[in-house]
């Protein structure tokens, strides 16, 4: 097989997000501005003093007028003034950067949302970056911000990617990639025709581990299907690289295979540079105020001697989280994040990280008690909450997620499982007060009770607080 064409090498380049953030970090190396702000310690009530009651849109359900873009229609002065007269202090967007990938030199659709970017360039499907720009200036002229949001955990299959499997330094790098040795391309399976990737089962993993390429499989499979996605790694097919030698790399994702995770302790630090870039490109020039983190607690992965490998709540989270939420408040904006987890992690990971946490605290917790007519289970979760020192005002009170009513209860079957709770006079191991609270939320919330909620996920009912 032949060298790519440096042409086409080039092309990718000039739309590297690596290469953008390295070229954004000049414009800030050597200057006073990023030292006028506190940094160090998450700032909640400060963010809330910024903006308090936000409205989240999603641009996908956005029906703009005839003529006119989404963004266009999020920025026209009408719809400020009914949002500034009932008193939205923020506006969040959702992801609206160019995602998906690229395939040759065609840009290829989202496989989750927009959440696989690929460019800091705005969607047009959405719309142009001086749309979003005059968002932000018609939001300001109404005491309000834009929230956008930051993805550290991994991008798409876009150049930054192609780049990386075609074994040009630095990026390979960027992501948890790792080349197998030509005499054990036995070990892959193969690629089928019209792909890009194939994912490994189990075995490969484990045998793959073995032969000390990679850390092994994850403590948990996120978007686990049969025969489509059963570990997070995936082997890509053969590929030819800048220096003529044709490789086979394995590499990890946490959510779909068109999602390729970052890694956080590369030397290159490369994934640093780039998160950093994305966010100093949203503060500055697209006039956001603040920033949601994505999948920020899957920053670390080590191998273990043996069982899975360590995957969630690893320190190197908690660090990659101090070092992004620290430059967005030098930056001046603020943080938040999205982080189904326990109350261990959340509290560790907002002491210098984000801001601010969705609540999965108390939002199961009060919608239980909505249901029952009990609070007693709201009770035990406010005081577990000031047990473990979490700011009531560092919790976003959205009315849910961007999926379902997550009853997860992550706390009660992870670390404190085997913990013992006063719950109504008995003492209970949270692994069975997580299974009575879910299994009162779920009776009451479909079947017989309420046969138009669907219960078709597995940690969730497909519903609205409303409903």
């Amino acid at each position: 097989m032949t060298q790519p064409d440096p042409s086409y090498v080039k092309w990718l380049e000039e739309r590297s997000m690596l290469k953008a953030s390295q070229e954004r970090a000049s414009l800030y190396s050597g200057q006073a501005r990023l030292w006028q702000q506190p940094y160090a310690q998450a700032q909640p009530r400060r963010a809330t003093e910024i903006a308090s009651v936000w409205l989240t849109v999603y641009p996908d359900a956005i029906i703009a007028p005839d003529g006119c873009s989404v963004l266009g229609a999020l920025a026209h002065e009408a719809l400020w003034k009914r949002l500034s007269d009932i008193g939205i202090q923020g506006v969040h967007t959702g992801p609206i950067k160019r995602s998906g990938g690229i395939s040759g030199r065609e840009v290829t659709p989202s496989v989750d949302g927009n959440f696989d970017r690929i460019s800091f360039d705005i969607d047009p499907l959405y719309g142009t970056e001086q749309e979003l720009v005059q968002m932000s200036r018609m939001a300001a002229a109404h005491n309000a911000v834009t929230i956008d949001d930051l993805i550290p955990s991994h991008t798409g299959k876009g150049a930054d990617f192609r780049l990386a499997e075609l074994a040009l330094a630095p990026y390979p790098g960027l992501y948890h990639m790792v080349e197998i040795r030509e005499e054990d391309w036995g070990l892959l399976p193969d690629v089928p025709e019209g792909r890009d990737s194939v994912n490994l089962l189990p075995a490969q993993c484990d045998e793959l581990k073995a032969r000390h390429y990679i850390v092994g499989q994850l403590q948990r499979v996120i978007f686990f299907e049969p025969g489509v996605k059963e570990t997070d790694w995936s082997a890509t097919a053969p590929i030819t690289g800048v220096d003529g030698k044709t490789r086979r790399w394995v590499y990890l994702h946490y959510f779909k295979d068109g999602q390729p995770s970052l890694n956080w302790l590369d030397p290159t630090f490369t994934a640093q540079q780039m998160i950093i870039g994305d966010a100093l490109h949203a503060l500055d020039c697209l006039g956001a105020r603040g920033l949601r983190l994505d999948a920020n607690g899957f920053l670390g992965v080590e191998t273990r001697a043996s069982g899975t490998a360590w995957s969630e709540s690893h320190p190197l989270s908690l660090v990659g989280n101090q070092l992004i939420g620290g430059m967005i408040r030098k930056a001046g904006g603020f943080s938040f994040q999205e982080l189904n987890l326990t109350l261990d992690d959340i509290a560790q990971m907002s002491s210098g990280g984000a801001d601010l946490s969705y609540d999965f605290i108390t939002r199961p917790a009060y919608q239980h008690a909505l249901l029952t007519g009990d609070t007693e289970f709201l009770r035990l979760m406010f005081k577990e909450m000031h047990a473990f020192g979490i700011d009531p005002a560092s919790l976003i009170h959205a009315l849910q997620n961007h999926d379902e009513l997550t009853v997860e209860l992550v706390h009660f079957w992870t670390l404190h499982a085997h913990d013992m709770y006063l719950y109504k006079g008995q003492t209970l191991p949270g692994s069975i007060l997580r299974e009575h609270i879910r299994e009162e939320i779920y009776e009451r919330l479909s079947g017989e009770h309420a046969p138009y909620n669907l219960r078709f996920v597995t940690n969730g009912i497909s519903c609205t607080t409303a409903s």
